[in-house]
């Protein structure tokens, strides 16, 4: 006898809604989102779609009504509540609009709770289209099945960021002049944290210094080459998920 399916099946559909979440209530598709569901998807009355609100978390819902323009679901019941987001933040340097659109990306899949974008004498971009990032974000997070999207602030200064930084946030900087090893200086500071990458061409001296001036400041190599801009985002995310983050979370 063959086994049932079961629902809802993993292949349906995941999309980040504004509306809160809650059994039994109609939540309208439009734009973009209807056009991926109804266009590309093709989903028809009855099929499933997983939705979540980073309220209350992921929910399964069924598809009720389509039409050219809109889809209508109905939420059926709650799958995970949100999930509980590594207190990490990646202060990324600003990079070309590709590469950060990669930072943006990687770093929501790793589990960050929040990028903070940095604007150094370097930096050959000087603004972010937020709007942009956050689909960006939104759509990574859909992609791995996160349940809370991170926060994305507006570009500062790094100035302005050393000077407003929080007294109880270690503050882990990749200087491309050496440091101790990332994953053994992470493994000593219990969160929160974050981590300070730079741009292309790293950060000239006067940065470096009032970097290391900071006394949350934790100067950290990530190896014995010098990274780009977005690798060592990334890499360094990466570890610090390994080491104190929720990569070892069951």
């Amino acid at each position: 006898m063959a086994a049932t399916p079961s629902w809802p099946p993993r292949s349906a559909p995941r999309l980040f809604v504004s509306q809160e979440l809650a059994q039994g209530i109609s939540v309208p598709i439009e734009g973009n989102q209807a056009n991926y569901l109804g266009r590309v998807m093709r989903v028809a009355p009855g099929d499933a779609v997983i939705l979540c609100d980073n309220v209350t978390g992921e929910w399964a819902a069924r598809v009720s009504e389509t039409s050219k323009r809109s889809v209508m679901l109905e939420a059926i019941e709650r799958l995970r509540p949100r999930e509980e987001v590594p207190d990490f933040w990646l202060c990324a340097a600003l990079l070309k609009k590709d590469r950060f659109d990669l930072v943006l990306e990687k770093a929501t899949e790793l589990g960050v709770a929040r990028i903070q974008p940095v604007l150094t004498r370097r930096c050959v971009a000087d603004k972010l289209n937020l709007d942009r990032a956050r689909s960006i974000m939104t759509e990574a997070a859909e992609q791995c099945a996160r349940t809370a999207l991170p926060e994305i602030a507006e570009p500062v200064k790094l100035d302005a960021l050393l000077r407003e930084w929080p007294e109880d946030r270690v503050l882990f900087f990749a200087d491309e002049m050496g440091g101790e090893p990332a994953a053994a200086r992470f493994a000593a500071h219990l969160p929160p944290a974050a981590l300070l990458v730079g741009p292309e061409g790293g950060f000239d001296d006067a940065e470096r210094d009032a970097i290391r001036a900071k006394i949350e400041a934790k100067p950290i190599t990530l190896g014995p080459r010098i990274l780009r801009g977005e690798t060592a985002a990334i890499a360094g995310t990466a570890l610090w998920m390994g080491a104190m983050g929720d990569w070892g979370a069951s």
